[in-house]
């Protein structure tokens, strides 16, 4: 009898599939970071900052994937869909809280679909203005557009991001009229304002400052409640004459929902540490960004935090996805 049973047993296992990699032995192939915003943006940059220390630390190939589209409604998408087994991730950005409050039939849930690994970056967005406009601070350029209704404009990332939603917001509460021109990305929009066909531009410092070095271009304020400790010498917009008016950029890493707790603990134990080590902090700190890394659930707080804000104010401005 308990030789019938051994065998029966035996059969059983081996009728059983084997799991393709098991959690121990995580990560066994190439991993893929989807970028759900184009080539050259700060959310790019970063995340091919991260994925060249993870494929370092990990000893397999984490590759970036720019999937853009719909505001990074696309990548992100792509991501929820995707097998929960760690091998398919995408860094979001402040953008895709905002996306929750304007698009009401998104095709993914950003609370229920997705999971938390970690806030990778904290950033100002910096008020950027070509150096035709005859402003050097907040106030003469609330002046300027004030006194040319219609004209002044101002670039986004896309329809419905948070640079849109800032520059919508920033008009609104200091009784200017500007055009809004969406481009699909930042990096793109910030050609244009280098060319002077945009006047104004919500942007990080990671991808203005170079330009801001070299006088291209000129810098008004930051969006952050407080000054950033980078540009200490920098107003913030709320201090230079419009209060509550505050954006912080951030960027961060989500995995599809019922990814295991321990691959998402992998993944956020590499993360962390890599956005810690003290070059890889000098340089983000260097292109105007803080560095996070934190714990998942710390990272799915903050998120439902700005969902619910950013609600708020697309609410109060009255804008609507396209």
């Amino acid at each position: 009898m308990r030789s019938r049973l051994l065998l029966v047993a035996i059969a059983m296992a081996a009728a059983t599939p084997a799991p393709t990699c098991a959690q121990g032995d995580y990560p066994a192939k190439p991993l893929r970071l989807i970028v759900p915003f184009p080539p050259g943006g700060g959310t790019d940059i970063t995340a091919r900052a991260v994925a060249a220390r993870l494929t370092e630390s990990f000893g397999q190939p984490v590759v970036a994937d720019n999937r853009p589209g719909a505001n990074g409604t696309i990548g992100v998408d792509i991501t929820a869909k995707s097998a929960p087994d760690g091998y398919t991730i995408t860094m979001i950005s402040s953008s895709h809280a905002v996306n929750v409050g304007l698009y009401p039939k998104l095709p993914y849930d950003l609370l229920k679909d997705l999971a938390p690994v970690t806030q990778a970056t904290s950033q100002p967005y910096a008020m950027v203005i070509h150096p035709s406009i005859p402003a050097r601070t907040v106030k003469e350029f609330i002046a300027y557009a004030r006194s040319k209704p219609g004209t002044v404009n101002y670039g986004s990332s896309g329809t419905g991001g948070i640079s849109h939603l800032g520059g919508a917001w920033f008009a609104q509460l200091t009784g200017t009229d500007m055009v809004h021109i969406p481009y699909k990305g930042g990096a793109l929009a910030l050609v244009d304002l280098l060319a002077g066909r945009c006047h104004m531009q919500l942007g990080t410092l990671l991808l203005t400052g170079p330009h801001l070095k070299a006088g291209r271009l000129r810098v008004l304020a930051v969006t952050t409640p407080q000054r950033w400790h980078g540009t200490p010498d920098l107003p913030t917009v709320q201090e230079s004459g419009v209060p509550g008016f505050t954006i912080t950029q951030w960027y961060g890493m989500l995995a599809p929902a019922k990814t295991p707790p321990a691959i998402i603990g992998r993944l956020n134990q590499e993360i962390a540490r890599i956005l810690h080590l003290p070059d890889v902090k000098e340089k983000l700190a260097a292109d105007g960004a803080d560095a996070v890394g934190n714990p998942p659930a710390e990272f799915g707080a903050h998120i439902k935090s700005e969902v619910t804000k950013y609600a708020k104010i697309v609410k109060q401005v009255g804008l609507k996805g396209e």
